[in-house]
């Protein structure tokens, strides 16, 4: 029987390419999005991946939304916490909203998805959580305090919930991508954009799919030796 999974952010960028790969290696794909139900629609009708809309930021909402995908799909066994958003300024700017809304999301919203899934994943003994966090997560980056900070922080908590899931056969594992060829890098101003990709030694951007294919390793039945790891997929941008 197929498993089940959740891709949260799963309709677009590298949360499309995630939902399409796992889909594509035989899993049940439950792909979340928040917004946009055009783009979500047009996802839906291209790959016959089901949508589900809710914030993930809004605990009662996510507890709704996961058990609808177990009443559609069967019981969630992978959970990729893909979704997040930017209010990009520099600190001295930043209003308390700007830093509320990225944390409630990027950071928050892991919490609420972990929280509404883990208590089936250890009742089962099985469970696969990759929380996708970023280069400017482990190395910072101006005018990004909020979100560098929101995605520092899931390297802490996935180290957490790996240790009290291993005994139950549940791994947790961080994903930090690095400048990914996606809607939000190519917001960025060509200037800007230019001196980035000048600092990846591979020379380019990255690829949805290749982020993919790491996800794909991260939640297999036979990855339960990895946990509490951060796997970088950056172009030797970041190393450490």
């Amino acid at each position: 029987m197929s498993r089940v999974a959740i891709v949260t952010g799963g309709t677009r960028g590298i949360g499309a390419a995630i939902s399409i790969a796992l889909k594509n290696a035989g899993y049940k794909v439950a792909a979340n999005y928040a917004g946009n139900d055009e783009k979500a629609a047009a996802f839906k009708k291209e790959t016959g991946i089901n949508v589900y809309k809710w914030d993930i930021g809004d605990f009662e909402a996510s507890k709704k939304g996961v058990a609808q995908v177990v009443a559609d799909l069967g019981p969630v066994e992978i959970l990729v916490n893909n979704a997040g958003i930017t209010r990009d300024t520099m600190l001295h700017r930043m209003t308390p909203q700007q830093w509320h809304e990225v944390i409630n999301t990027n950071l928050t919203g892991c919490f609420n998805m972990c929280r509404h899934v883990i208590e089936g994943m250890r009742e089962r003994s099985f469970g696969r959580i990759v929380n996708v966090g970023s280069i400017n997560g482990q190395a910072g980056q101006m005018g990004q305090v909020n979100y560098s900070a929101a995605k520092a922080a899931l390297h802490g908590f996935s180290k957490a919930l790996a240790q009290e899931g291993a005994a139950k056969g549940i791994t947790v594992n961080t994903l930090a991508p690095g400048y990914t060829d996606t809607d939000m890098v190519s917001a960025v101003p060509p200037a800007v954009l230019e001196k980035i990709v000048a600092k990846i030694p591979v020379g380019r951007l990255g690829k949805s799919e290749e982020i993919a294919r790491a996800v794909l390793f991260m939640v297999a039945d036979d990855a339960l030796f990895l946990t509490g790891s951060t796997v970088s997929v950056n172009g030797g941008q970041h190393m450490y």
